[in-house]
């Protein structure tokens, strides 16, 4: 049985040119344009790579600090002792602690966004990997999230840095913002998320690496990008 489609879709999907390529201001005019729904959405960037993810050597993934935030309130949880937590809680921190905090989140209470691990305690973070893993809270080196330095850490964190990663489709899947941000927040935030993907291509990929992009809504249709315009962003 198909799935009925709201009058609030339908009338997103009348806006959207299927042909046309938008440039990425035509395409934050025309989501500004959807009908709301209920709720403040979140605007997402999706953009499809030229990579096969398989190989090692062509994994797309790092973080980038949003100029404008992502309209949400991070919870940051940090596995810290000593001096570093008493710097991860002045730079704002939601939770800090030791064995006491990774015994909790092992007996299952998982509420918090981002979690940072100090080097000295991955020894015991390391293992929560079943538990943090299938949620992609895991802490890693790779995205700034096992660090000596917690302070920078949970200040980016709080300030809207998002990690990027490419699926096993060879696609990157990345929230931007809010319905509610105006142009000028969308476009910097979309803009900085591009220029850290195109700067990550990996020396290994070959052919054309930008290969389809979309920015869409929570509950809104997709508005495909023109990627010829997106290398000078």
């Amino acid at each position: 049985m198909a799935r009925k489609i709201s009058k609030r879709l339908k009338s997103a999907r009348e806006l959207v040119e299927s042909e046309k390529l938008y440039t990425l201001d035509e395409s934050i005019e025309l989501v500004g344009k959807f009908p709301p729904a209920k709720f403040d959405e979140t605007v997402e960037l999706h953009i499809r790579l030229g990579v096969d993810p398989k190989h090692a050597d062509q994994m797309v993934r790092g973080t980038v600090v949003l100029p404008h935030g992502t309209g949400k309130d991070v919870r940051v949880l940090v596995f810290a002792s000593g001096d570093q937590e008493k710097e991860a809680l002045e730079a704002g921190a939601d939770y800090v602690g030791g064995d006491d905090l990774v015994e909790k989140v092992k007996g299952g209470w998982l509420d918090f966004d981002i979690a940072i691990s100090t080097p000295d305690m991955m020894k015991e973070v390391g293992k929560l990997g079943r538990v943090l893993g299938p949620r992609g809270l895991m802490p890693n080196p790779k995205v700034g999230t096992v660090t000596a330095d917690v302070k920078t850490a949970v200040s980016e964190s709080k300030a809207g840095r998002v990690e990027y990663k490419v699926d096993k489709f060879g696609i990157v899947h990345v929230p931007v913002g809010k319905r509610s941000f105006n142009a000028e927040q969308l476009r910097g935030n979309l803009s900085s998320i591009i220029k850290a993907v195109i700067k990550a291509k990996p020396s290994s990929a070959k052919g054309t690496y930008l290969r389809s992009a979309y920015v869409t809504t929570t509950m809104g249709p997709s508005v495909k990008l023109d990627i010829a315009t997106l290398q000078s962003v």
